[in-house]
C-alpha cells in the first residue's frame, strides 16, 4: 500500500486523500489527524473503539479541538471485549 507524507497542512492532506479515494470515503487514523480535522469542520463522523484497559498515557484523542462539539449517535454496537461507538458531527 503506498503512503504519501504530507508537509504543508490538513487541507493539501484531505484534498490529496479526497483525489486518491474517488469516490470511497476516506478514513482517517490516529488522534492528531483527527484533531486537526475537526477543528478545522472538515470531519462528518467520529467512529471509536473502545476496550477495557486503561494505558495512561499517549495523546489525548480530543484534546486541541478548540471548544466544544456536538455529536449524534449512529450506532452502538457492544462486543466481547469492545465497544464500537459511531458519531456524526453535528455542530459546535
Amino acid at each position: 500500500m503506498p503512503y504519501t507524507f504530507v508537509t504543508d497542512g490538513i487541507d493539501s492532506a484531505l484534498r490529496q486523500a479526497e483525489a486518491a479515494a474517488g469516490d470511497k470515503y476516506v478514513a482517517l487514523t490516529g488522534s492528531q489527524a483527527g484533531q486537526q480535522c475537526l477543528k478545522a469542520g472538515r470531519l462528518d463522523e467520529i467512529q471509536l473503539s473502545v476496550v477495557p484497559y486503561l494505558l495512561g498515557g499517549g495523546v489525548r484523542l480530543f484534546d486541541h479541538i478548540g471548544g466544544p462539539v456536538r455529536l449524534e449517535t449512529l450506532n452502538v454496537l457492544d462486543a466481547p471485549g469492545v465497544t464500537h461507538l459511531r458519531y456524526r458531527v453535528a455542530g459546535r
